[in-house]
């Protein structure tokens, strides 16, 4: 009997406290604007950016001192691919430079004046390659075009001096291009930068929005002295399981809502690879939102102001993104810096929902991360369940402290009116 009285209690409280942080959610601007439109906003935002998903069309500059139809016939060679063209014939290296600086152009090819003659000579011709490494989406498409271009364009050359040599035209193509390779481009086929990028920045965005609206909420708290107005009649603070397990619930049931939608429509709407299958998803984010749930609930308790949180942890969305690995390889990185990513529940979630989404993998797969996640769930459980526990009695402390200072100060006055 008395379980079922701790049961029963216990569910009031909890419900009291999904009341209030439903209504904490849904009557603050600041945090609905954190908490649920933030991930529809954010997600939008980089989708837009990255629809084009590769880069088109990166303007180049030649300078052509050969004026040769070789010359020409290679300029016109580069302008054939999607991802560069000619842009501007530049009479020298000073006005290819200003053009350069001016980020008007992204790469320079120098054509010599003597390129013709060594090619009907039979030598090597050279010609040079200037790419800006500074925006390395630009240098990556400029250089494997031009690259790319003058490669087709030496074996071409070599083909037709062999043909002139009497080899007959199988012999000619072997001996130019001894290899024949195929390309397959395995989870992202047309190589987009959006399909690459989006799956980290979306559970990216979704610890973020967590961590920060419940700070938010955990500040409001403290701001309007909650923990003492939600206490039951005649109890002297809330207990701590209920307190936890009404806001675990009620974030978790916004969440579902808000990840739902990222899941399927969002990506839906911009073609980003779903290869993975709904009940490896569901295994997976369970654990990542409880972690990031318990997480926040834990950091929650030290704002004592509802701003606190976006001034704590706004500032490390990137680095968190960094740290799990997905910009740089992790095992490039110093041991004991990624090791300080795997304590946040997105490098593990981050990694594991790409090999799902993109890669087709089974629960099987990611279990290891599914096992990290749960770990770091009941890990931070224990810590959400202790800093809560330490809020709630430090509370009660304030509060008898106050009611002692305010008995001492009336028995005072009513000495004086005594007297």
């Amino acid at each position: 009997m008395k379980l079922k009285q701790y049961i029963s209690l216990y569910a009031k409280e909890a419900a009291s406290v999904m009341r209030n942080e439903y209504r904490a959610i849904f009557t603050d601007g600041g945090v609905m604007l954190i908490l649920i439109f933030a991930i529809f906003i954010y997600s939008t935002l980089y989708g837009l950016a990255y629809g084009n998903q590769v880069l088109r069309n990166v303007p180049i500059g030649v300078i052509d001192n050969s004026k040769t139809s070789s010359s020409r016939a290679l300029i016109d060679s580069f302008n054939a691919g999607p991802n560069a063209y000619v842009a501007y014939e530049a009479a020298d290296m000073e006005e290819a430079k200003k053009l350069f600086y001016d980020r008007d152009i992204y790469g320079i090819v120098y054509i010599p004046s003597d390129y013709e003659k060594q090619l009907v000579g039979g030598l090597q011709a050279h010609v040079s390659l200037y790419c800006d490494a500074s925006y390395f989406l630009m240098y990556r498409q400029v250089f494997q075009e031009i690259v790319g271009t003058l490669t087709q364009t030496g074996a071409m050359v070599e083909f037709q001096r062999l043909v002139a040599q009497g080899i007959n035209i199988p012999q000619a193509q072997a001996v130019t291009q001894p290899v024949i390779y195929q390309s397959h481009n395995l989870f992202n086929p047309y190589l987009g930068y959006g399909t690459f990028v989006m799956p980290a920045i979306i559970m990216a965005i979704i610890q973020q929005t967590l961590l920060i609206g419940i700070g938010m909420i955990g500040g409001t708290w403290h701001e309007f002295d909650l923990y003492r107005k939600l206490t039951p009649v005649g109890e002297e603070r809330m207990s701590t399981i209920p307190v936890v397990l009404g806001k675990t619930l009620t974030y978790m049931s916004i969440c579902a809502v808000t990840t739902a939608y990222i899941l399927t429509i969002h990506y839906h709407l911009y073609k980003y690879p779903m290869n993975g299958h709904p009940m490896t998803i569901i295994g997976l984010m369970l654990p990542y939102l409880l972690a990031c749930i318990f997480l926040g609930i834990t950091v929650s308790t030290l704002f004592t102001r509802r701003e606190n949180s976006i001034l704590w942890l706004l500032w490390s969305s990137i680095p968190l993104l960094l740290l799990s690995g997905v910009s740089y390889p992790g095992d490039a990185m110093p041991q004991w810096l990624f090791g300080i990513g795997n304590i946040f529940p997105s490098s593990h979630a981050i990694n594991a929902f790409i090999r799902v989404q993109d890669m087709g993998a089974g629960f099987e797969d990611i279990l290891p991360e599914i096992t990290a996640l749960w770990r770091l769930a009941v890990i931070y459980g224990g810590t959400a369940l202790i800093a809560m526990h330490l809020t709630l009695n430090k509370e009660l402390r304030l509060r008898i402290k106050n009611k002692v200072v305010k008995t001492v100060a009336i028995r005072k006055q009513t000495k004086r009116a005594t007297r």
